[in-house]
């Protein structure tokens, strides 16, 4: 006897709970398939990927000497500054790219440390907080901050020296709207923005009055 489209069949009690043993069964084969296929990729690229603990030789030129090392691909520039090289003046505040203790220079250009991989540096020109003493006598723009008092607890202050020597090496001028913008990567928990800012303008014009060296 034909049944009426309307009239449902009696559906199994595993169905009725919201998912069928069939279904169930079905979706652990195909999620063992991805996991096999995701096996079978890796495997491919293997030869490619270096395990996190492998340590490999990279040249980095810091602050003017070049410093042969060994580092894991995973070290931070940071971590190898502060840890192999003991340049304890760059910092570690957030460890991940928000606050800016950790800048340093990358080919003058103000770089955080923390999300730099040590092996990214090799070829480049790093130049840290103790790179810019001139002997035993603080730099222009280190001297400009304890002048200005552009700082409190002291902690951001290498990274907030950094930054702004990177702007005044771009630009040995800038106004203060420059100034504001490019200082804005570096927070300071203290709040001491406006004798920052007073402060690289200051450096500025110490670096012209001593032809613009750092």
């Amino acid at each position: 006897m034909a049944r009426d489209r309307n009239e449902r069949s009696p559906e199994p009690q595993e169905r009725k709970r919201g998912v069928s043993r069939r279904g169930f069964l079905a979706s652990m084969g195909t999620g063992a398939l991805t996991v096999a296929a995701a096996g079978e990729a890796a495997a491919a690229q293997g030869s490619d990927v270096l395990a996190a603990d492998v340590q490999s030789k990279v040249t980095l030129s810091i602050n003017g000497r070049t410093r042969e090392l060994l580092v894991e691909p995973r070290w931070s520039l940071a971590h190898v500054l502060r840890e192999q090289l003991g340049l304890t003046g760059t910092k570690i505040g957030c460890d991940r790219g928000e606050c800016g203790a950790c800048t340093v220079l990358i080919d003058d250009r103000p770089r955080y440390a923390c999300m730099t991989l040590a092996v990214e540096a090799a070829g480049t020109e790093v130049v840290t907080i103790e790179g810019l003493m001139q002997g035993e006598d603080l730099g222009p723009t280190q001297q400009a901050f304890a002048e200005r008092d552009a700082f409190q607890c002291g902690y951001c202050t290498p990274g907030q020296i950094m930054a702004a020597e990177g702007l005044l090496r771009a630009n040995g001028d800038p106004a203060l709207e420059e100034i504001r913008r490019n200082m804005s990567g570096n927070l300071c928990r203290c709040g001491t923005y406006a004798h920052i800012f007073e402060a690289v303008r200051s450096a500025a014009d110490l670096k012209q009055a001593t032809g613009g060296g750092s």
